[in-house]
């Protein structure tokens, strides 16, 4: 007995729980690529029949059972959900008469209505799974489906809706907030930052990010500004410490990656010290993402097959110095300098006296992935005079290498043919 014409497109939501249960997927194209990874994600035992499959496919290996072959009758034996997803509507039929015939609930790929099932736009935001049904009356269904989805999962991961684990517990999250523009802070950075009590931060973390705080979140400036005012490391772990400990979500915001010249692992040990429960949710490190961003890359294919970051806070000769510069002069590859503004003419001297050619170009980033972003292209032995002429100020982002060339080259070609 069929249902009524008009309950074709009714569907009864439900779970499905696949762990240790067969699944069939007939086909090995991209809806396959895009269904099989979410079905091993729930323990299903998942089998893929086709005579041809995409490479993402064949590279589950022994994550699934693979048969290259044809599909024939008896393929659906002892499934519990099938998906027909070739590219002949003729197979795609007889995978659902099958599983029709064996009660098995089955998802065509090609004609929605042939199936038993439809597959939902899909997310996961901690505990919470989010899917979404259209009727698939409508070829545009999906991407309505998928455009709900989007907007919920945004709505869960701010904060704008509550989730079971949005109210968090005391402790202090160290976040990375990436190289400045506040869009490129991590989904889990976001969320974590959203949801403190208190927010410990200083002046290279996203700021716009700092007016979207609920009114009642406590800011504590800890800026380190260069040659200037200065919050010690003592002081920012004795607050985030104190904070935690009279049962506060504190956040430690800064920018970049807190594990890179970002001082992070010390206050992480002085958190464990005090027996502070600490997450790390890391950020983009400045020091890839501020060249990449502004098209200036770190390696490059048959041009170097390496690079190195290195703090430039102290000048070559100084007896606190940890680094080796008469071996990175020695180098083909990049170098990337941090924090190195102020010693840069010092630091290009050493490089070449190390072995570097002089004629070495030289990128500089300046406010790299904000609204003022800039960059300055020179060698080494004209960067220091390139710095006053350009009047660069921290904070930027030194590139030094061959490397730095092709994005130089590009640049010059981007600008002559530009229309004035």
């Amino acid at each position: 007995m069929s249902a009524p014409a008009d309950h074709d497109f009714v569907t009864y939501p439900a779970g499905l729980r696949l762990a240790g249960r067969r699944v069939v997927v007939v086909g090995g194209g991209h809806v396959a690529a895009r269904r099989v990874p979410a079905l091993l994600a729930t323990g299903a035992l998942v089998s893929v029949v086709s005579p041809v499959v995409t490479p993402a496919i064949e590279g589950l290996g022994d994550e699934i059972d693979l048969a290259l072959r044809e599909y024939v009758d008896g393929d659906l034996a002892g499934a519990w959900y099938a998906i027909a997803a070739t590219d002949d509507p003729e197979v795609n039929a007889r995978v659902c008469a099958e599983a029709e015939a064996a009660r098995i609930f089955c998802v065509r790929a090609d004609d929605a209505a042939g199936g038993s099932a439809f597959t939902p736009a899909v997310g996961r935001h901690e505990e919470v799974t989010v899917a979404v049904l259209g009727s698939h009356l409508d070829e545009r269904d999906p991407r309505r489906s998928a455009a709900v989805r989007d907007e919920l999962l945004t709505a869960l991961r701010d904060g704008v809706v509550a989730s079971p684990q949005s109210h968090g517990v005391p402790g202090v999250t160290l976040i990375g907030g990436g190289p400045g523009d506040p869009d490129l802070i991590t989904v889990a950075g976001r969320k974590a930052l959203m949801q403190a009590d208190v927010v410990v931060a200083d002046r290279l973390a996203p700021r716009e990010l700092l007016g979207e705080l609920a009114p009642d979140v406590e800011l504590i400036d800890v800026t380190k500004l260069p040659r200037g005012r200065s919050a010690s490391q003592e002081e920012i772990n004795r607050v985030i410490v104190e904070h935690a400990l009279a049962g506060r979500r504190v956040a430690r915001f800064k920018g970049g990656d807190n594990f890179v010249y970002g001082r992070g692992f010390e206050e992480l040990l002085a958190c464990r010290e005090a027996g502070i429960p600490v997450t790390v949710v890391p950020g983009l490190t400045s020091s890839v993402a501020v060249p990449g961003v502004a098209g200036v890359p770190v390696t490059h294919r048959g041009v170097t097959h390496e690079f190195t970051v290195v703090s430039g806070h102290l000048p070559p000769g100084h007896p606190d110095s940890l680094v080796n510069w008469p071996a990175l002069g020695s180098m083909h590859g990049t170098v990337v300098l941090m924090m190195a503004v102020q010693n840069a003419p010092a630091i290009a001297e050493a490089l070449v006296s190390g072995g570097r050619r002089a004629q070495t170009p030289v990128a500089v980033v300046c406010d790299g992935t904000m609204a003022g972003e800039r960059t300055v292209f020179s060698t080494l032995e004209k960067l220091g005079r390139d710095l006053e002429v350009h009047d660069v100020r921290p904070p930027a982002i030194i590139v030094i290498g061959e490397v730095v060339a092709l994005a130089r080259d590009v640049d010059r070609d981007t600008r002559e043919g530009a229309v004035t």
